[in-house]
């Protein structure tokens, strides 16, 4: 295993209005070993975690990240393989990327788990070291049965009370919706002549119907989207190209510069997922951008969109396209509010930081570490 310490550069963060009075702690993180953080490109989860380990640092905690070689976060971070695995990741390099983590972090005060298989290994996890585990997936059956067995000795963070309703045999400890660092995402006017579908080239998540969408509504739409994988390439040729057209472009993955731009622009977000996705951090990154969101009900969609406020939802195709045509009565003032009061990185570092407090025993939590809702 090899490591490198912080460097400690200045916060991009604006300091809390809150001070809260905890100890320091030093908190190990441990990343699946799939993408790199921050992420060059796709990363979803990987997003998530450098927001919390700038959040950490920021509040005067010593977090210690452990990731894959060519990560270049500026915490103190630790690792085992150089490059990172690609997704999905080889089971076999998952497991031991988890096993070296917890190896490794015997040295810290908490740790906070995001790989799918970590939480499962008690017998591995040092002694005396209390453990949180944030589940970013959808809670698959097997998952659960992993899981049941060790939830009364790790922390469970639920990303949404829909995932947390899905899987009723697990004890949750908390819910803690995603942040975003909402001073990197600024207001557009939406100007674009275009909706935008921004994601993964995967069926759940439903380019092809974005296109359909878009087209019964009479609006131009761009796909943005991640295709390393041969599912996902299978699937563009089949379901999206057909669909493309001078209405309907594939522009490639885009990056993070790109991306803001395309959403501040974009006159909606067209985001009809087919699955219970349990958060879905590309809805709270349009809205951050003033950006209303159109998907249907299910998942985590209604703990982020106020339907005829921030976008619609609606339970079919032909029920968007009319809600899409109608989207221009929408009051983006409102979409960057919602995400700014409820999706903040502020937000969610406090959050976390309490549960940290908790699982340390700690009675000097702040009235400014905001617990779950």
């Amino acid at each position: 295993m090899r490591q490198e310490p912080a460097k400690r550069p200045e916060s991009r963060f604006a300091a809390s209005p809150v001070k809260p009075s905890l100890p320091t702690m030093r908190i190990g993180v441990i990343a699946p070993c799939a993408v790199p953080i921050p992420p060059p490109r796709y990363g979803g989860i990987e997003m998530v975690i450098d927001q919390l380990v700038h959040g950490i640092a920021t509040h005067g905690h010593e977090p210690v990240l452990f990731t894959v070689g060519e990560s270049t976060h500026p915490a103190e971070r630790r690792w085992s393989f150089d490059k990172a695995a690609g997704t999905p990741e080889p089971p076999m390099l998952a497991l031991r990327h988890s096993r070296d983590a917890y190896k490794s972090l015997r040295d810290v005060d908490v740790i906070h788990d995001h790989t799918s298989v970590g939480p499962t290994m008690v017998g591995s996890h040092p002694a005396g070291i209390p453990v949180s585990a944030t589940l970013h997936g959808e809670c698959i059956p097997s998952q659960v049965d992993a899981l049941a067995p060790v939830d009364d000795r790790v922390s469970l963070i639920a990303i949404s009370h829909d995932q947390r309703r899905s899987a009723p045999g697990l004890r949750f400890r908390q819910v803690i919706h995603h942040g975003i660092d909402v001073e990197q995402y600024s207001e557009g006017d939406g100007s674009g002549d275009y909706v935008l579908f921004l994601g993964r080239m995967e069926p759940t998540k439903g380019a092809h119907r974005a296109i359909d969408i878009a087209r019964k509504a009479g609006h131009r739409i761009l796909i943005a989207a991640k295709m390393w994988e041969p599912s996902e390439r299978a699937y563009f040729r089949e379901y999206v190209e057909p669909r493309l057209g001078s209405d309907a472009e594939y522009i490639g993955e885009v990056g993070p510069e790109q991306k803001i731009e395309l959403l501040q622009n974009a006159r909606a977000l067209v985001n009809p997922i087919r699955w219970r996705e349990p958060f879905g951090l590309v809805m709270i990154e349009s809205l951050a951008c003033g950006t209303p969101v159109l998907a249907f009900p299910g998942g985590a969609a209604p703990e982020i969109v106020d339907d005829g406020v921030t976008g619609y939802l609606r339970d079919d195709e032909d029920e968007l396209a009319d809600a899409l045509a109608a989207v221009d009565r929408l009051n983006r003032d409102d979409c960057r509010d919602a995400a700014v009061r409820r999706f903040s990185t502020e937000r969610m570092v406090l959050r976390h930081l309490a549960l940290y407090a908790a699982m340390l025993g700690s009675e000097q939590i702040n009235d400014g570490l905001i617990q779950a809702e």
